[in-house]
């Protein structure tokens, strides 16, 4: 079994769209970044990268690259699937947290959880994902921005 964890952060803008856990969230400002800033997807691609030592995001799929802008960050965490199953590898287990103060997650952690097995090819009991805030603390406090965190197992897929 190895272990893997990812972190990302990205800044809420005015004209962009708030798409979290490839769910596009009703909220007056969006997520900033070269892809669709999907705060939640490129965590959970750092960790599953990081428990392979297949780099990180950022090698893959970097901001210097056109083909990346405003790409679909599912098509990148399919992409990253991909890169595991090629290495022999397959997903026991993810467990994120999304951290901001608005907007409000719980209504749609089911649906974030459903599309992140989909894209893995994995059971939705092997996906976790939690929203909690910083009790108006820091940047993520005082609405400037969102940070995701993920953790993953995997394992030396034996079926191959």
């Amino acid at each position: 079994m190895r272990i893997g964890h990812g972190f990302d952060v990205h800044k809420l803008v005015l004209g962009r769209k708030c798409i979290i856990g490839g769910v596009e969230i009703a909220h007056d400002i969006g997520l900033d970044g070269h892809s669709d800033a999907d705060v939640l997807l490129h965590a959970i691609c750092d960790a599953l990268l990081g428990a392979a030592s297949l780099g990180d995001i950022g090698k893959h799929f970097p901001p210097s690259d056109a083909a990346y802008k405003n790409a679909d960050s599912r098509v990148l965490l399919r992409h990253v699937i991909d890169l595991l199953h090629k290495n022999n590898y397959k997903i026991n287990n993810i467990d994120a947290t999304v951290i901001c103060e608005a907007p409000k997650l719980s209504p749609h952690t089911a649906q974030m959880c459903a599309n992140i097995a989909a894209d893995c090819n994995i059971d939705i009991s092997q996906v976790n994902v939690k929203a909690t805030t910083t009790e108006k603390l820091g940047f993520t406090g005082r609405g400037e921005g969102i940070a995701a965190e993920a953790v993953c197992t995997i394992i030396v897929n034996v079926n191959t």
